[in-house]
């Protein structure tokens, strides 16, 4: 298993780590597989969208942000149940097809880290297998 460190600049962003995790795969050695990349925090999470145009990733903060906002009469008492919410919404691990060598990823798709109540020192696990 990989360990990445994050640090996140935002309060929300999205911060592509695809490069990290095809690292993990060339590291691993496993030529067909899948891989595994799950986040260890509550307020953090992952997703695999557009990489090409980085509006992308303000539009969906933005957005996410109007639907969830950061401050709208939560009960929890941490003062961060948006980030929670907006956790819960996206997921915290993504697998993903291991070929060849390589990532199984669209033309335009990236793996980002989402950040929902930075900023902050994160982490994420990377685990491939190979196929039996």
């Amino acid at each position: 298993m990989h360990e990445i460190k994050i640090s996140s600049h935002s309060r929300s962003e999205l911060i592509d780590i695809s490069g990290f995790v095809q690292k993990a795969v060339a590291d691993s050695g496993v030529t067909d597989g899948l891989c595994v990349v799950f986040i260890p925090h509550t307020t953090a999470a992952v997703t695999i969208n557009e990489g090409a145009d980085p509006a992308v990733r303000s539009d969906i903060t933005t957005e996410l942000d109007k639907v969830i906002p950061w401050n709208d009469g939560y009960a929890h008492g941490e003062g961060n149940s948006a980030a929670h919410i907006k956790t819960s919404l996206f997921g915290s691990s993504e697998t993903i097809l291991v070929s060849g060598g390589r990532l199984v990823l669209g033309t335009w798709q990236s793996i980002y880290f989402c950040e929902f109540d930075g900023p902050r020192s994160r982490k994420a696990y990377i685990k491939v297998v190979a196929d039996v």
